[in-house]
């Protein structure tokens, strides 16, 4: 390995995109390998993470596709009975996105899967070092939260 004269700072946005895009390689292959395919996994795994009754807009921001693409796989989500639309006591035109119970059981079983393939992958690094890794990784993202408010609000 060369030794790179870089900064740390300078050279971290990079390695970390490269990385991300690496891990998501690994573990999407080895979802795949147990049947699950990366546009049903990941906005299960949204919904879950948000606590659910969300729109179709918002969950396609999180998951990074466009709102039509999503409506598809939502339509797939809900007749395999893993999602629901419910009405938007708010707002009559919008319908909220929810897991159903076997949706829940379905995230249950991604994340058993997940775990699985990322326990070889973060082998060597201890509870601790993860620990400290995804604080790290929360104020990275709640700085990029304040930046995207910032914007919105322009």
């Amino acid at each position: 390995m060369h030794s790179n004269p870089s900064p740390p700072r300078a050279r971290f946005g990079i390695r970390f995109s490269l990385l991300a895009r690496r891990w998501r390689r690994a573990i999407d292959a080895h979802l795949a390998a147990a049947g699950l395919t990366d546009a049903t996994w990941v906005p299960l795994v949204h919904l879950q993470e948000t606590g659910g009754g969300i729109t179709q807009k918002e969950l396609a921001l999180l998951v990074g596709v466009d709102g039509s693409s999503l409506v598809r796989v939502l339509d797939i989500l809900s007749r395999q009975g893993l999602v629901e639309r419910r009405p938007d006591e708010s707002d009559g035109r919008a319908r909220l996105i929810h897991l159903t119970d076997l949706g829940r059981q379905r995230v249950a079983e991604i994340r058993r899967t997940l775990a699985a393939g990322e326990e070889d992958l973060l082998a060597d690094l201890s509870d601790a070092e993860i620990a400290t890794m995804l604080g790290h990784f929360d104020r990275i993202e709640q700085r990029l939260a304040a930046r995207q408010q910032q914007e919105a609000q322009k």
